[in-house]
């Protein structure tokens, strides 16, 4: 992958001292979304109006499968963007639910649905 890397000032060297490598925010955006059901999943989070069982989630999504489903979703509670909680029951009960800073992805998501239904038929036409 590449990392963006900003130029140098103009009156410095790079011997100088050393240039923080940071990543491009698109490529970023693009890691953190990754995969077919990225987007699907954080957005049925959020329109969901509280915990959603994993079940109840997988068939809202489908035809996701059981395996891609876990892995997004621990992806995304690893970065803080969902939140899981176990009950202990017999059977057990897991809920996830949209964290506070994932919510903070509603309106970029409400905007690239807005988008992609205003655009949808130029983009189909130019295949």
């Amino acid at each position: 992958m590449t990392a963006y890397q900003p130029l140098p000032p103009k009156n410095k060297s790079l011997s100088d001292g050393i240039i923080a490598v940071e990543k491009c925010p698109m490529v970023q955006f693009v890691e953190l979304i990754a995969g077919k059901w990225a987007i699907p999943i954080l957005y049925r989070l959020m329109v969901t109006a509280g915990p959603i069982r994993f079940g109840e989630l997988q068939r809202a999504i489908a035809p996701i499968t059981q395996k891609e489903l876990t892995r997004q979703l621990r992806a995304f509670e690893q970065r803080g963007l969902v939140h899981r909680t176990i009950y202990a029951e017999v059977p057990p009960r897991v809920e996830y639910e949209i964290s506070s800073l994932g919510k903070t992805l509603k309106p970029t998501l409400d905007s690239l649905a807005l988008w992609m239904r205003d655009n949808h038929r130029e983009l189909n036409n130019n295949l």
